[in-house]
């Protein structure tokens, strides 16, 4: 089956860094872009950061000159380095993947399971 996995989640003190990582695995014949997303406790789920297969970046306001997201050619893995730490970025970090695969050909959109950032001195 087709999956993404999240890691890098943790605690971290304000204004420190963390680095999450996605990877997808299974029959996937080509990933056209990947974003973060983040969810805390009494909100909506949110964008923090997309990137496609070209490597053309967009970012919420809010992490703007702070969070980078990266990936190689493939996509896969894909990256997301976190710098200046606030209280207000805690939550769950969920990875996400628009995909194409095959039999018959069709695009997909494919999330992972989480990871907690918890941002408190």
């Amino acid at each position: 089956q087709v999956q993404l996995v999240e890691s890098g989640g943790g605690l971290v003190q304000p204004g420190g860094s963390l680095r999450l990582s996605c990877t997808a695995s299974g029959s996937i014949f080509s990933i056209r872009a990947m974003g973060w997303y983040r969810q805390a406790p009494g909100k909506e789920r949110e964008l923090v950061a997309t990137i496609t297969s070209g490597g053309v970046a967009n970012y919420a306001d809010s992490v703007k000159g702070r969070f980078t997201i990266s990936g190689d050619n493939a996509k896969n893995p894909v990256f997301l380095e976190m710098n200046s730490l606030k209280p207000e970025d805690t939550a769950v970090y969920y990875c996400s993947a628009d995909i194409t695969v095959l039999g018959p050909v069709r695009n997909l959109e494919l999330w992972g399971q989480g990871t907690l950032v918890t941002v408190s001195s």
